[in-house]
């Protein structure tokens, strides 16, 4: 039996095969002379499964797209302070090219061409030479794909004829002192970097390391941290459609980033990487048929990340008394996974209504996540219970939440199982009938 996304990208790609409006890059001879028609979808998610339709193994230039991944490498190599001080995080509402630099003579963001050139000149240890440089930045690009790309020296040297503007941007950017080497290699470096080869399955892959925060899902290998992650998709969400990314910010909304060969990425967080291929190119510089299947993505799977999903109605599975008169003990049973609005509820639940009974079990056997905020706010109710001198059971075989302190006036048993709780065996309520299920909002 094959699955049926498959089937589902297939139907995307035919809805937007007939739309032939745009064109490819002009102002570079290797990518305009692109076949036009190429089209392709993949999704990869976290735990490494991919599914494409269309043009998947294709082969072409990275160009922009290169861009998140670089800023990630610096980030990785130098430190946040290093990088911010000399790259902003502020959307430009201006093209990809332009010539501009904030107030303090910072390239806005390290979307736009001026900011990705000062990233790559951060790639790598500092001090590095050009070409080392150049490496540190394929290698790193190569681990969040999963295999070894390289570079295309055609379309390298082609675009190398025609960078008078990056050229200039990269003079204006030595005289602000935000370069500090000649510029024309810095450049060089950058254009190699744009010319990696991919294909939107290596995309795909790319995007879905970033959801995974950090950790290539085929390899296993963790290419960098979780703090650059959030960092380098911030900004993807505000700044990686260039003067598109406010309309693409609330009708897709989904983190992305284009390159003028055709390529277009997207990375869910926690949920999976997306990437198409399509040559022709919208005003903005952004694939039109990529777009246009984002837009049906984000709306067929509900993936914009502002969009709220439904109260979750499982966070507590039950709330009841398991034994009688001196035996009696409270029940609570967690599941699912737990983040702030979820933990709330069960503290607010419990603060409101508190047990009676002497003893108290928490089972978190069937917690799948907790968040830092709600294991700090689990473990605080722990405390606060012992304290008001109830002994409490920690039902915890995971051991998601470690060393529970008690509080002076009772004690925190951890066990692994219910089983070795000492209670009845026979379940009834406070009023002696069989115990009802109790659900609250998380």
């Amino acid at each position: 039996m094959q699955s049926m996304i498959p089937d589902y990208l297939e139907g995307a790609l035919s809805g937007v095969a007939a739309d032939d409006s745009g064109q490819t890059a002009s102002y570079i001879p290797e990518l305009a002379a692109a076949d036009p028609d190429r089209l392709g979808a993949v999704f990869a998610t976290i735990d490494g499964e991919v599914y494409g339709a269309g043009d998947v193994d294709v082969e072409f230039t990275i160009q922009s797209i290169s861009k998140p991944f670089a800023y990630a490498l610096a980030l990785f190599d130098r430190g946040f302070d290093a990088v911010l001080a000399k790259v902003g995080v502020e959307p430009s509402g201006e093209a990809f090219n332009e010539i501009s630099l904030d107030a303090t003579g910072r390239p806005l963001n390290p979307m736009i061409n001026a900011g990705a050139i000062a990233a790559h000149a951060l790639a790598g240890p500092e001090g590095s030479a050009p070409a080392a440089r150049v490496e540190r930045v394929i290698d790193g690009l190569s681990a969040f794909a999963g295999r070894r790309l390289r570079v295309d020296e055609a379309a390298c040297a082609s675009e190398m004829e025609h960078a008078h503007r990056n050229l200039a941007i990269a003079h204006m950017l030595r005289s602000h002192e935000i370069l500090t080497e000649d510029p024309r290699d810095v450049v060089v470096g950058y254009l190699r970097q744009c010319s990696v080869l991919v294909t939107a399955r290596d995309l795909a892959m790319m995007a879905a390391t970033l959801a995974n925060r950090g950790v290539n899902p085929l390899s296993g290998e963790r290419v960098v941290g979780d703090r650059v992650v959030r960092q380098v998709l911030s900004v993807m969400a505000t700044c990686g459609m260039y003067d598109a990314a406010g309309d693409w910010a609330t009708q897709v909304g989904i983190p992305a980033k284009s390159g003028v060969a055709g390529g277009l990425i997207g990375a869910l967080p926690g949920q999976l990487g997306i990437a198409t291929f399509s040559p022709r190119l919208d005003t903005h510089g952004n694939s039109v048929r990529g777009v246009s299947l984002f837009g049906r993505f984000s709306s067929d799977m509900g993936l914009h990340v502002m969009e709220v999903p439904p109260a979750a109605r499982a966070v507590v599975r039950s709330n009841r008394v398991r034994g009688t008169a001196g035996d009696a003990v409270r029940v609570l049973r967690l599941q699912g996974g737990i983040r702030f609005a979820g933990a709330e509820r069960f503290v607010r639940e419990v603060m409101e209504h508190p047990p009676a009974e002497p003893r108290v079990v928490v089972d978190v056997s069937a917690v799948y996540s907790l968040d830092d905020v709600s294991r700090r706010m689990l473990l605080e109710l722990v405390r606060r219970l012992t304290l008001d001198g109830r002994d409490v059971y920690l039902v915890d075989p995971e051991v998601i939440v470690p060393d529970p302190d008690p509080g002076e006036g009772g004690r925190v048993t951890v066990v692994d199982e219910i089983g070795e709780v000492p209670v009845s065996r026979d379940d009834v309520d406070e009023h002696g009938a069989p115990p009802a299920r109790h659900e609250a909002d998380a």
